[in-house]
């Protein structure tokens, strides 16, 4: 299911390339970055450490798909 990038919420699952891999990744925290651009801060795993977070960015109209 694709929904748009300003409708995600913090805790939704994702597919986003992180760590050079296109996997399911939680959403922990949204960065409003730029005027064009957001950026989420995701973790691959289910439990949540801090060095596993990444930082994926995306334009503001793109659509993400929801991880299953």
């Amino acid at each position: 299911m694709k929904i748009q990038v300003l409708d995600i919420q913090i805790g939704d699952r994702i597919i986003a390339y992180c760590n050079n891999k296109r996997q399911a990744c939680t959403v922990k925290q949204i960065l409003v970055s730029e005027r064009d651009s957001i950026a989420l801060t995701v973790c691959p795993s289910t439990n949540y450490r801090i060095s596993l977070s990444r930082v994926v960015r995306f334009h503001r109209d793109a659509s993400i798909d929801l991880a299953s």
